[in-house]
């Protein structure tokens, strides 16, 4: 076996020992010294020819960091021969890692979304621009189909600025009024702060109503911002334009859809909810609109929806005289008679009406239920029916506490008029008395 020569240099420095083992059991072993002077450095690699043929087992050779040698090796320093083995193994330990390009990261879903809703906001936006009316209608109809499919895209839609633009589409009486006021629904359903502050939107609002066209679904816009806390309700209810338009759609002439007169009263059911906005509605007609629907209006819901707003309406003070001018109490004591209501919600919804009228007319408007023959005989019998719900039971007895204190001085009031009714009939013989002053119905 060859052996290495080793040559010492001037000025010696520290060695280090790298121990080779060729086989297994410690035989045959050989030490190599690694000489560096003057940062010169030699690796040393085994130097035995048959260093192939030896067993798999072999002994991990450190060796010294040489990258920072300056100084060429000496002339008369003999280097150790070296195999291709061995030079690639040398190679492999001192290669650079390889710097690979990092993959792009796949976006997520979101990333996904927000950028497909920037893309239908953005060919809205240039139809609108170049007053393009086929490819607005058809951006508008793809932001309409995306909002319905796909509830996540719809605040990403808002985030892009969509609001504006499909409010822009609802002066219009066209198509692309109805997908806008369709998408915008949708689009309140998860982003309804965007859209009530939205500029221009309740002005829009307020303009497909009048036109009929969209009417049914920006009623049901209205209806959504309402339910969106008492900041957006007092919004809404602030544009006595919008309520007016909202009470035009009940007497629209010739009837609007069924749900087109729904949708407008869920929005203004909404609206009566907020106390200060019921005097409005009062002034604008609601109440005589409303009775009319109740009288003539036979298709299936109306009823019940027409009177669960009146019984809200009720609860104002200056919807007394209303009810007098159309004859409120006798058809609301009509509809709490047994068989006297289609269905038995809008039985207790008319027992909840004339209880909140009570509550908020006063003596006065306690005293305008007792003055109708048989009221209080009506109301108990609600109260007594065990076929009745538990709310239309709890609401006819609240009803008769609150008219036993009036109902003497209505008694009262109901004599004195009979006592002058006959001395009328008595001096003038051509006069005839009712049958009955307060008969009901």
């Amino acid at each position: 076996m060859f052996n290495a020569t080793s040559h010492e240099p001037t000025r010696p420095t520290p060695s280090k020992i790298i121990t080779y083992q060729a086989e297994a059991g410690g035989k045959n072993e050989k030490s190599f010294k690694n000489t560096r002077a003057r940062g010169n450095c030699v690796p040393l690699t085994p130097f035995d020819p048959d260093h192939r043929r030896l067993p798999a087992r072999r002994a991990a050779c450190v060796l010294p960091h040489h990258s920072t040698c300056r100084d060429p090796p000496p002339n008369n320093q003999q280097k150790p021969p070296s195999t291709p083995s061995s030079r690639r193994r040398l190679q492999n330990r001192t290669r650079r890692p390889c710097l690979r390009a990092t993959p792009p990261a796949t976006p997520t879903a979101m990333e996904v979304k927000a950028h497909t809703a920037r893309v239908l906001v953005g060919r809205l936006r240039g139809a609108v621009a170049t007053l393009d009316g086929a490819a607005a209608a058809a951006a508008v109809s793809e932001i309409r189909l995306a909002s319905k499919t796909d509830p996540e895209i719809r605040a990403p839609l808002a985030d892009a600025g969509a609001v504006p633009l499909l409010a822009s589409q609802l002066h219009h009486a066209s198509s692309a009024a109805v997908d806008a006021a369709a998408a915008l629904l949708n689009i309140s359903i998860s982003a309804r702060d965007q859209v009530a502050t939205a500029p221009g939107v309740l002005d829009a609002l307020t303009s497909a109503l009048r036109s009929g066209h969209a009417a049914h679904h920006a009623a049901a816009v209205v209806y959504s911002l309402l339910c969106g806390g008492e900041s957006h309700r007092a919004a809404v209810c602030a544009r006595r334009p919008l309520l007016s338009a909202l009470v035009a759609l009940l007497r629209a002439s010739p009837k609007p859809s069924t749900r087109a007169t729904k949708d407008a009263l869920k929005a203004l059911f909404g609206v009566a909810l907020y106390a200060p906005s019921r005097a409005t509605l009062v002034s604008l007609g609601a109440v005589q609109a409303l009775f009319a629907l109740v009288m003539t209006d036979a298709r299936n819901g109306i009823v019940e929806d027409a009177t669960a707003v009146v019984a809200q309406v009720a609860g104002c003070a200056e919807s007394l005289e209303a009810f007098r001018w159309v004859s409120g109490v006798r058809i609301l004591l009509d509809l709490v008679e047994p068989g006297g209501a289609a269905t038995p919600r809008a039985r207790e919804n008319a027992a909840a009406a004339l209880l909140n009228l009570v509550v908020a007319g006063g003596e006065a408007a306690a005293a305008e239920v007792v003055a109708v023959g048989g009221a209080e005989e009506t109301v108990r019998e609600l109260a007594e029916d065990s076929a009745a719900s538990p709310r239309g039971k709890a609401k006819a007895e609240a009803l008769l506490r609150a008219l036993e204190g009036a109902g003497p001085a209505a008694r009262r009031r109901e004599h004195r008029l009979s006592d002058f009714l006959d001395g009328l009939v008595q001096s003038d013989p051509y006069i005839s008395s009712p049958a009955s002053a307060s008969t009901h119905g």
